[in-house]
């Protein structure tokens, strides 16, 4: 089944914009556009809804109802339970408050293992537990390829280690690392997984209960949604790890890890983004969230995949992870051997969108011989992207390269 882009590109308000027209989105990976179902429900929870949530008059019930909802649904997507599902003001933040709990939770001597492969969400907070006692180690990634190699892992995991931090793919280096497997491994070791889904849930919001990851963190904003962060934690896990919110939220496994209140219209909106992946189903006669992933992958499998022949044929440049379009999420870091943010510069002037630097991905660039100053040229996209507007890509990056 081939996925209808004229369907799924009316139900982004952008791309109707003016501002907008004749110009190729390729800095997804930075943030895609919002769906028209979050839009809705964020303008109408500000008109109707903007009130403290869970009273019992009319508009707070209705307010508080929306935000259950949101949570229900994306859980359902997800394969957890719905308090399993936090919320939060970013995916940093949440990794950061997760951060301060294992702090508190873990003795001196225990081990947590974090990669380089990382956005440095998923791994300075990590790091930073080194200052209270407990043992970083760091599993690398091969400098050549940007590669995970689980052997690697095996070395490293012990009965002192307690949790191991990984990405579901890189921002930069966009392969899709093994999580059943890396997590099969870290709980024969008896160690809990982190796994960073930021740069993987645009392209189809996994299943995490089949994963088995303890925890998964994506950014909504990234995702078709509002600008939240949004965190599984399995109740096996949190209800172990101290409470990091007001006391008397201790029990409720979704509030333990928000210690800032949630942004009510944000939470409400983000059940929007179920509508949307709802209806992206029901217009394509399938059912259920892995068969909506399966739709977007292929399509976005059968757009990568001459981009990534193009630049790996290039002497000009260097291709940061694989060549193989199944093996990897359309986001793709190009070495250029100059700084990269004048180059996307020059790309906007053929009306693509694209962006230049380190992405915060820091460690990542260092790890395979990149200078982080210099950055690399990213070109991301995602399901409602169009042949015709890689093919511009192509041309363009002829034209600068």
């Amino acid at each position: 089944m081939s996925l209808d882009l004229d369907y799924v590109r009316a139900q982004f308000p952008a791309f109707q914009e003016p501002s907008l027209k004749k110009q190729a989105f390729f800095e997804n990976a930075g943030g895609s556009y919002t769906c028209a179902p979050v839009i809705d429900r964020l303008n109408r929870y500000y008109h109707q809804r903007k009130v403290q949530p869970y009273a019992p008059y009319e508009a707070s019930r209705l307010a508080g109802e929306e935000m259950d909802e949101a949570r229900a649904r994306l859980a359902g997507y997800l394969g957890v339970e719905a308090d399993e599902v936090s919320f939060g003001p970013s995916t940093t933040q949440n990794t950061y408050v997760l951060a301060q709990a294992f702090r508190q939770w873990m003795q001196p001597g225990e081990a947590i293992i974090v990669t380089n492969q990382d956005h440095e969400a998923n791994t300075g907070p990590w790091r930073r537990l080194a200052d209270t006692g407990i043992e970083v180690r760091e599993w690398r990634i091969d400098p050549e390829t940007g590669h995970l190699d689980t052997d690697r892992l095996a070395d490293l995991l012990d009965d002192k280690v307690r949790l191991v931090c990984f990405p579901h793919c890189s921002n930069v280096v966009g392969e899709i690392n093994p999580v059943p497997q890396i997590t099969a491994m870290a709980h024969a070791a008896g160690a809990f997984v982190c796994v960073d889904g930021v740069s993987y849930a645009p392209h189809g919001l996994p299943d995490v209960g089949m994963l088995g990851a303890d925890i998964y963190l994506f950014s909504a904003y990234k995702t078709y949604g509002p600008h939240q962060g949004i965190m599984v934690i399995r109740r096996g896990l949190g209800m172990q790890l101290p409470n990091q919110a007001h006391y008397f939220n201790g029990e409720v496994l979704y509030k333990r890890f928000t210690p800032a209140g949630p942004d009510h219209a944000q939470v409400a909106a983000s059940a929007g983004m179920a509508d949307y992946f709802d209806d992206l189903a029901a217009h394509h006669g399938i059912k259920g969230g892995q068969a909506v992933h399966d739709l977007m992958r292929a399509h976005e499998i059968a757009l990568l995949q001459p981009l990534l022949d193009y630049v790996s044929e290039k002497n000009s440049v260097r291709l940061l992870g694989p060549s193989d379009a199944r093996r990897r999420a359309p986001t793709v870091a190009l070495e250029v051997g100059r700084a990269a943010e004048p180059l996307a510069a020059k790309l906007a002037k053929h009306g693509i969108m694209a962006g230049g630097g380190n992405f915060y991905a820091v460690r990542a660039l260092q790890g395979m011989g990149v200078d982080p100053d210099q950055g690399v040229l990213r070109l991301s996209f995602v399901h409602y992207t169009r042949p015709d507007e890689v093919a511009k890509l192509i041309q363009a990056l002829d034209a600068v390269l």
